[in-house]
């Protein structure tokens, strides 16, 4: 490769390499402890259960379901659905440290985030002000994450950068 495009790339590429060979990296994704990767991408799952099954009720609170019980008994779950998010993100960085090849050469992965922005941008604009339009995004955005977090596992074209 010749000119930007591939100095870029031979950039990119001496980093992900040198994440991979990280002790961090490296045991994450090798060490045969259930500490490790398992219990990683299980607090993973369990944070995504809490952010997003949570806004998922708040959200669907402020929709109209189940307008016997107060929006301001609602808000007790923020505290547990923050907990969730940042659960999810520092299990997320973990996940991306094992992985960074994988996850940094596939554009669903950008997807992944821009929709996560948009599912907590909305959140935090729906809550307040109980907005059904926020609302609304917020749960499309929840939704679209989760699937395209999945469809990572499949869409990847390099799993490592060695």
């Amino acid at each position: 490769m010749t000119g930007t495009h591939g100095k870029l790339r031979h950039g990119m590429d001496t980093f992900l390499i040198w994440l991979e060979a990280t002790g961090l990296s490296t045991w994450v994704r090798d060490s045969p402890s259930v500490f490790a990767f398992p219990a990683i991408l299980s607090l993973h799952t369990v944070g995504m259960g809490l952010v997003a099954g949570l806004n998922a009720a708040i959200a669907l609170r402020i929709l109209g379901v189940a307008p016997q019980v107060p929006f301001t008994e609602m808000q007790r779950f923020f505290p547990v659905m923050w907990f969730g998010f940042w659960l999810n993100a520092v299990s997320g960085v973990l996940l991306l440290i094992a992985y960074p090849t994988k996850a940094f050469t596939n554009p669903v992965f950008y997807l992944k985030l821009l929709l996560i922005a948009l599912a907590v941008t909305s959140a935090v604009k729906a809550m307040p002000k109980a907005s059904k339009l926020w609302a609304s995004m917020s749960l499309a955005g929840w939704t679209g994450a989760i699937a395209a977090g999945r469809l990572l596992a499949y869409t990847y074209t390099r799993l490592m950068a060695t």
